[in-house]
């Protein structure tokens, strides 16, 4: 695989649209992710060279889609990949649906419902909304989250900065989540009508085309190839 190396955002662009998947860490052998590819001082310091920075405007800019979406890791998906992923990894049923089924936790159909009607909350805001701002209540709230994101049917739209009374910055900034449906609306992408078995055959043939056989192993499991 080719040997990339990033100092801009716009270079990152670049590498998701060519390649369609990055991880933020390393998660594929023989693959990068957006730490192998950058350099390692420009990380957390907040500068426009900064990757950890960028993380927030590859949604809010719908250059790519971002979440916890494999493994309760964070990664990168191109708008172009998107509906293949989605196809394969979402559900063609409502979440409703799926709760009623006992597909999906109590919790995260709660948490859903208020993404649903507060596109673009913030995390903090979220936790409160939900009653889940208690100490004994953050596993159960971390977890719908990754559920949720982990099923596709949300997505990181972007951070919201903490601030003060005086509206200055104060602390960290924190997730804010929108649903799938309504950041790729936003973002003008069409769900694909493929059969899932068509679009694994797709997600295969783009995958082989620039991997080698040790990342097309994990590749095949991650994505049921």
């Amino acid at each position: 695989m080719k040997d990339y190396k990033v100092h801009t955002y716009e270079e990152a662009i670049d590498v998701i649209k060519e390649i369609g998947f990055l991880p933020l860490a390393k998660l594929i052998p023989d693959y990068p992710s957006l730490d192998s590819i950058t350099l390692k001082e420009h990380w957390y310091t907040g500068s426009e060279l900064d990757p950890w920075m960028w993380r927030a405007k590859f949604p809010g800019d719908g250059a790519a889609a971002y979440g916890k979406f494999v493994k309760k890791k964070s990664v990168l998906i191109s708008t172009e990949l998107l509906p293949l992923i989605r196809k394969i990894w979402g559900s063609s049923l409502s979440v409703k649906d799926r709760y009623q089924d006992g597909l999906m936790s109590k919790e995260a159909v709660e948490l859903y419902t208020l993404i649903s009607e507060n596109e673009g909350i913030d995390t903090r805001v979220l936790r409160v909304e939900a009653g889940m701002k208690d100490k004994d209540k953050k596993k159960p709230f971390d977890h719908a989250l990754l559920e949720l994101q982990g099923s596709m049917d949300i997505v990181v739209s972007g951070t919201k900065a903490k601030t003060n009374e005086a509206g200055e910055k104060n602390g960290w900034s924190s997730t804010s989540f929108e649903t799938m449906e309504y950041w790729a609306q936003n973002h003008s992408i069409k769900e694909s009508t493929l059969k899932v078995e068509d679009a694994k055959m797709m997600l295969k043939d783009h995958f082989a085309a620039i991997c080698s056989p040790e990342a097309m192993k994990s590749i095949n499991k991650i994505f049921g190839l």
